[in-house]
């Protein structure tokens, strides 16, 4: 990549975060009102009458989010929950495109990778005084909580209320590893190993299966910083990223030598449900992915032939792993129904439909008692993922959500760029040195908005 292509598209994302900070700025002089956005401020309503749910994973949540909406109008006859489910892959740019142009929902989905550029639009009501007024008051869990507060802009409010945690999982085939007399991959050495091992390509039998299409540059992080041992996403400035340190670089050529070698070539193009299908059917070794995929494996495979073990220990049997964004829902300014809205979120997130989610969407709960669940203890994943998260094993690099341009420079951006590392047209390098600096001008950017 040319250096002047760089900057140009650089510049161009640099006017619209400049955009986006101003208006978190204005979040902090202004309670509520509109601000151009067209989200306006909306009412308080009767309570009653027709809502509209926004779901951010349509299609994979969908019957679940179904059954909880049954369970919630039946309990409260009054309010009618209209149901719109959105794939994960399209729901930033629907919301954008709503805020912008109108037609925005009363309530949906609001992760924490999301929620700066909401925040940043004056889409979102702030939840703390309802929150401290409710019964999930001091029923949360404090660090989900705190994840979605400091994502949400820098001004400290809270805009979405938390339903899961979803963890990285490496799934690996239990079977294949006995067969191939193979170690459970619990180092990245053992990773390498089983990778290389298990792939017969006359046979059509890979040792692993990567991310190459939408949502790749998350899963790339997760394997440098957790080969690197890198355990944070700035240096001691909190100016510079680390993303491009040398110890990264070498992590991330090791891991894209994967691709073709011990990876289908179909990889280049998979999103996470076409890597998932694809390993739910053949015959591939490891699978990367999250807490969310479980019941997926379960369905395909039977409990017996797979298991989901946390991210595999890097340097000195330590394990790092990146975050991953802390789901929720949040209640849009616009809506002329915010009372019926908020018992929407409080049913959704209360003991029972937090735990009947979680347990269909195989993820952590939010709700203190719903992560209390007999469940739990029975899908191995979340039990381990959850136990690797309280017993110290375990360092998350902080991933900079609030960063209004996170997403577009994570996704959009860089993307394509890492498809040609896989396809060799890219050194690794290249690539994170690109990602760096991209980063590093919306940190200055972010740093000098806020004063």
């Amino acid at each position: 990549m040319k250096i002047s292509n760089r900057r140009s598209s650089t510049g161009r994302r640099r006017t619209s975060a400049a955009v986006a900070l101003g208006a978190v700025l204005a979040l902090t002089a202004t309670a509520c009102g509109d601000d151009g956005s067209g989200s306006g401020s909306g009412a308080e309503g009767s309570g009653k009458g027709k809502i509209v749910f926004w779901d951010n994973n349509g299609g994979v949540r969908t019957d679940i989010w179904k059954e909880i909406i049954a369970d919630f109008e039946k309990a409260n006859p009054d309010i009618d929950v209209q149901y719109v489910g959105i794939a994960s892959t399209e729901y930033q740019s629907k919301v954008d495109t709503a805020i912008q142009g109108g037609g925005l929902p009363d309530v949906g989905g609001v992760s924490a990778s999301m929620l700066a550029g909401f925040a940043a639009q004056n889409a979102l009501d702030p939840l703390d005084f309802r929150l401290a007024k409710s019964s999930l008051n001091g029923k949360l869990n404090k660090d989900m909580i705190e994840s979605l507060r400091a994502a949400g802009g820098g001004d400290d409010k809270l805009y979405s209320i938390p339903t899961s945690a979803n963890n990285g999982v490496l799934y690996y085939r239990t079977d294949l590893f006995e067969k191939a007399g193979l170690e459970e991959p619990t180092t990245w050495d053992r990773f390498y190993e089983a990778a290389e091992k298990l792939t017969n390509k006359g046979k059509n039998e890979f040792g692993y299966t990567i991310r190459g299409g939408a949502g790749s540059i998350a899963q790339a992080l997760d394997a440098m910083y957790g080969q690197s041992g890198i355990t944070s996403f700035w240096d001691s400035t909190g100016k510079k990223t680390t993303v491009n340190d040398p110890k990264n670089v070498e992590a991330l050529e090791k891991y894209a030598a994967l691709f073709k070698k011990a990876t289908p070539a179909a990889d280049l193009n998979n999103d996470f449900t076409k890597m998932v299908a694809q390993w739910d059917s053949g015959t591939i070794g490891m699978l990367n992915h999250n807490l969310g995929s479980y019941q997926d494996h379960v369905k395909a495979l039977g409990t017996d032939k797979f298991r989901g073990i946390p991210q595999p220990t890097g340097p000195g049997g330590k394990r790092v792993q990146v975050s991953n964004p802390v789901d929720g829902i949040g209640l849009f300014k616009g809506s002329k129904n915010k009372e019926a809205a908020w018992k929407f979120i409080e049913f959704a997130t209360s003991p029972e439909a937090n735990s009947k989610y979680n347990e269909s969407a195989g993820q952590v709960p939010s709700h203190a008692d719903a992560a209390k669940s007999d469940w739990i203890a029975e899908a191995e994943p979340t039990k381990l993922a959850a136990e690797a998260l309280s017993d110290g094993s375990t360092t998350i690099v902080q991933l900079p959500y609030y960063l209004p341009d996170w997403n577009t420079v994570s996704k959009a951006e860089n993307e394509p760029n890492f498809q040609k590392v896989l396809l060799g047209e890219m050194s690794a390098k290249d690539f994170l040195d690109t990602l760096a600096e991209q980063l590093n001008e919306a940190q200055a950017e972010w740093d000098e908005q806020r004063g």
